[in-house]
């Protein structure tokens, strides 16, 4: 009998953290109608964060999240915003989704108001899969047809399987 060595048991592992979905209980998905701000946005975001995660790193990954965007607006176009930040009081990656019904004024690199917006939250150092997963978020929203499947629902079962379900088949081999 032979057995895996534990390098490839790792590997498997990273891979199979390296889905965005793997990130996304239903509860961190959201079809949200009132958002009059960037900010309020953000602060929408963080909420929906995992309940594993107490007060105080709510806190903290907000405070990263406001910077980061204090820095250079997350917002990258075609009514999409990718906030994003690290925090040392997280040992992995969190995320949160909202589809917003009217858009919000984000100050996009295109000046078009965000209806899309994807929060990922990693621990500090983990530099390599934070690009990663933000490269794999970018590439599933800036696709015309998933945003049109994702307009096509505000049921949050129905946007947590979009996702899932778009992801897989453009990430199955990568």
């Amino acid at each position: 009998m032979t057995s895996a060595r534990p390098s490839a048991i790792l590997n498997n592992i990273k891979t199979q953290t390296m889905f965005i979905s793997t990130l996304l209980p239903k509860e961190s998905i959201a079809s949200i109608p009132g958002v009059n701000s960037k900010e309020e946005l953000l602060h929408a975001l963080v909420d929906l964060l995992s309940n594993e995660l107490t007060p105080d790193q709510k806190t903290r990954i907000r405070e990263s999240v406001l910077l980061r965007e204090s820095v250079m607006s997350t917002g990258v176009g075609k009514g999409i915003a990718i906030p994003h930040g690290k925090c040392s009081s997280v040992d992995r990656n969190f995320a949160s989704f909202i589809r917003l019904d009217q858009p919000v004024e984000y100050q996009s690199i295109d000046n078009v108001p965000v209806r899309y917006a994807f929060l990922l939250v990693g621990p500090m150092g983990a530099d390599g899969e934070h690009i990663k997963l933000l490269s794999r978020i970018s590439r599933l929203l800036n696709s015309r047809s998933f945003r049109e499947k994702l307009d096509a629902t505000t049921a949050t079962d129905e946007l947590c399987a979009m996702i899932q379900k778009e992801e897989r088949a453009h990430f199955a081999t990568s």
